[in-house]
């Protein structure tokens, strides 16, 4: 009989992947619960050792044995509980560690019914479940289909462990991409980053050590057979693949394809903060449909990204610069006052006098001495320079659209 156990808990072993220990340890457990029935004391010690050679059981209680005769229907009865539920407990242990061990993987069942708008797995050994905020857009199963799915979380419960899959989470299409492309599956090319948004787009960026590899032509595969295996398991969802660079202007830059941008200008480093100058044909691409493209490629980089068009910059500078009175314009010239004429305003000139500014701090003495200027004249000049504000910007002076400062 004693061997017979050793055989039952061997085959247990192999079936269900319980260590044999594990199993020994379970039916001593239920020895000790079946004998403190017997002895109707559960504060008394029980020590149960059972020999791994011959599987001959021994129940000692404060040093009397008790034999296995002497158990009634009742203790059996426990002793036979106990032994399914730690069998049971440690099945779900080793079910747990098995998954756990697979999370952030790629694992394969068949959806087996519809709950609460959720897909229940059968995975095998146990069920999995893919919420309905798990799932893509684009995907449509039946029950019986084989499904794809990304394990998300593992957690324990008193049911058992509970795995919660993914078909939309970006560690989905990196995975697909190491089932796909053997560079890098095998580290040669490593996906440094990867936004998404299920259903619809997914940018990731991709590096390799090793410059002689095109990491983007490894990943896209000859006439884009590598990439057409991902976006054919996402049903159609399009995969924009970047090239990674550690220079932040050059991978913003190629994160906003595929739009062509002009120039990227750091704002902060330390908050992450970049403005991205666009031809004014690019601005909508750049930012996306409902602002897709730009949030992707914030969200690749690490970095905020505001985009904006040449002809917006253009028009701020100027609004910028009227607004703070630049550029300063000239005073008007000594030719532009009523009744001097060319050789009299030669002769302020020559005399050092440019402006009408110029001349509203000359003394009367001085602008007398000039030839050609008599009291008739040096009354105009006086009239006509202090009508004239000392700072004046004439509308001829004011920056036109399309002018560089």
């Amino acid at each position: 009989m004693s061997t017979e156990l050793l055989t039952v808990l061997e085959n247990i072993e192999r079936e269900k992947g319980i260590s044999l220990q594990v199993l020994i340890e379970s039916v001593e457990a239920a020895l000790v619960s079946a004998a403190k029935k017997v002895i109707h004391d559960k504060d008394k010690e029980v020590d149960v050792k059972i020999d791994l050679e011959t599987g001959k059981i021994k129940i000692l209680s404060e040093g009397k044995e008790i034999v296995s005769s002497e158990f009634g229907r009742i203790a059996a009865q426990t002793a036979k509980q106990v032994i399914f539920q730690k069998i049971r407990e440690a099945e779900r242990d080793v079910i747990f560690n098995e998954f756990n061990q697979k999370a952030e993987s790629i694992t394969t069942g068949t959806v087996y019914r519809f709950e609460k708008g959720a897909l229940l797995v059968d995975l095998g050994k146990t069920e999995g479940v893919l919420p309905k905020r798990e799932m893509s857009p684009r995907d449509s199963y039946h029950q019986g289909d084989t499904i794809r799915a990304y394990i998300l979380e593992v957690t324990k419960t008193a049911k058992g462990p509970q795995i919660i899959l993914s078909r939309c989470h970006p560690g989905f299409v990196k995975c697909l991409f190491h089932l796909e492309v053997p560079e890098v599956s095998d580290g040669m090319v490593e996906i440094m980053s990867v936004s998404r948004e299920a259903g619809d787009r997914t940018k990731i960026s991709v590096w390799s050590k090793n410059e002689k590899i095109d990491c983007v032509g490894a990943c896209v595969g000859i006439r884009g057979s590598r990439v057409k295996g991902v976006v054919k398991e996402l049903q159609g969802e399009k995969i924009d693949i970047i090239r990674w660079s550690e220079n932040v202007e050059e991978y913003i830059q190629a994160a906003l394809s595929p739009a062509e941008v002009s120039a990227v200008k750091i704002l902060n480093r330390e908050e992450k903060k970049a403005e991205v100058i666009v031809s004014d044909d690019q601005l909508s691409l750049a930012i996306g449909k409902n602002g897709q493209n730009v949030r992707l490629a914030s969200k690749l980089t690490g970095w905020s990204i505001d985009i904006r068009s040449k002809k917006e910059m253009v028009k701020e500078k100027l609004e910028a610069n009227m607004t703070s009175g630049l550029p300063e314009a000239p005073s008007q010239g000594v030719e532009s006052i009523d009744g001097v004429g060319p050789k009299t305003a030669e002769a302020l000139v020559a005399a050092g006098f440019k402006t009408l500014d110029d001349l509203k701090n000359a003394s009367d003495e001085t602008l007398l001495a000039i030839k050609g200027i008599g009291k008739k004249a040096l009354e105009k000049i006086r009239s006509t320079a202090l009508a004239v504000p000392k700072e004046s910007v004439p509308p001829a002076q004011a920056a036109q659209p399309g002018e560089e400062k």
